[in-house]
């Protein structure tokens, strides 16, 4: 099975949208930031298995919040990146190494 990221956010609201909006934006971001922080040491020395499995959650609290946002990630996604670098505009970027992205 494969996933867009509208299939991803659309499984993560019909499992979990009644408790996502229960506990809010703001509930919801504490649980994103803490499985960043899993990802974040998991990246440092976890097993591949371990890496895989924090970037999941990562991605699926991302869709969560995006989900009470209104936000519609592949859309957001597009309109910042689909022409490539925000700044530039070129695949790949050639912004310079002291401008952001």
């Amino acid at each position: 099975m494969s996933f867009t990221l509208a299939d991803l956010q659309q499984v993560i609201r019909d499992i979990y949208d009644a408790k996502d909006r229960k506990r809010g934006v703001e509930g919801t971001y504490m649980w994103f930031m803490e499985e960043v922080g899993e990802l974040s040491a998991a990246l440092r020395g976890g097993s591949e298995a371990e890496k895989a499995a924090e970037f999941a959650d990562v991605l699926a609290w991302l869709a969560t919040l995006a989900n009470l946002a209104g936000v519609n990630l592949e859309a957001a996604l597009v309109a910042k990146y689909g022409d490539g670098c925000p700044g530039c505009h070129k695949r790949p970027c050639v912004c310079g190494t002291a401008e952001k992205p």
